[in-house]
């Protein structure tokens, strides 16, 4: 890595009581990369995104990043948008950021631009389309000005054309560097937008690679990895 990492796992465990979540996870995430989590539904993604984000405290083990002033952003799966405005939503996630008056009002116009919200700037946000809810939501964490921005199954609950809307967004903000960490179930989209996949099972990174290996010839992978990539492992 020719740079020091954004955000660094040594060996992180992460229990929840009884469970554990994930087992001596260890990775490094470099500036601009593009990075797709899959696995089978239990093994470890969204708590891997929580604890990258540090949303979430390991149990085991270390996470570091880079310096206190890394902007990181997470989006859910389902976005929580308030009772007000598509505008009001935007203004109010700046304002707890600090960002207020003109420069907000400038950021806010910005990011409705940016995915093809401004029509929309009056509306309240939960009458929006699942489409338009995601994009709204993308909208205001790229208003942030993130340095990493997690995604948690971004397009799981919407139809083929907001998808391909939320993943030409997605493809844009990493052309301008924004580093990008993706949790996802569509293999497709995974070979779409990702540089570099990591298969969790169980709660373990089992293979770590460049996204062409992942999904061409599978050389070198672990065998479940390999049966996940030809769809012969349960979701």
């Amino acid at each position: 890595m020719a740079e020091p990492a954004l955000i660094e796992l040594d060996r992180v465990g992460l229990r929840y009581g009884a469970h554990t979540a994930l087992r001596e996870v260890s990775l490094a995430v470099a500036r601009g990369e593009r990075i797709a989590l899959v696995g089978a539904n239990g093994s470890g993604k969204s708590s891997l995104l929580r604890v990258l984000h540090g949303l979430l405290a390991p149990s085991a083990g270390r996470r570091a990043q880079r310096d206190a002033g890394l902007r990181i952003a997470m989006l859910f799966q389902r976005p929580f948008l308030l009772r007000l405005s598509v505008r009001a939503n935007l203004r109010l996630g700046l304002w707890l950021h600090g960002v207020h008056g003109a420069a907000a009002a400038a950021r806010c116009a910005e990011a409705l631009q940016r995915v093809g919200l401004q029509a929309e700037a009056r509306r309240p946000a939960r009458a929006l389309s699942g489409g338009q809810q995601q994009r709204l939501a993308l909208a205001r964490a790229w208003a942030l000005r993130p340095d990493v921005l997690l995604l948690d199954e971004p397009t799981a609950s919407l139809d083929p054309t907001a998808k391909r809307e939320v993943e030409a967004l997605l493809a844009e903000f990493a052309k301008q560097g924004l580093t990008l960490i993706v949790a996802s179930h569509n293999l497709g989209q995974v070979k779409r937008l990702a540089s570099r996949v990591i298969y969790l099972e169980h709660g373990r990174v089992l293979a770590d690679v460049p996204a062409a290996r992942f999904f061409d010839g599978h050389a070198g992978l672990p065998r479940e990895a390999q049966l996940f990539v030809r769809g012969e492992l349960p979701w």
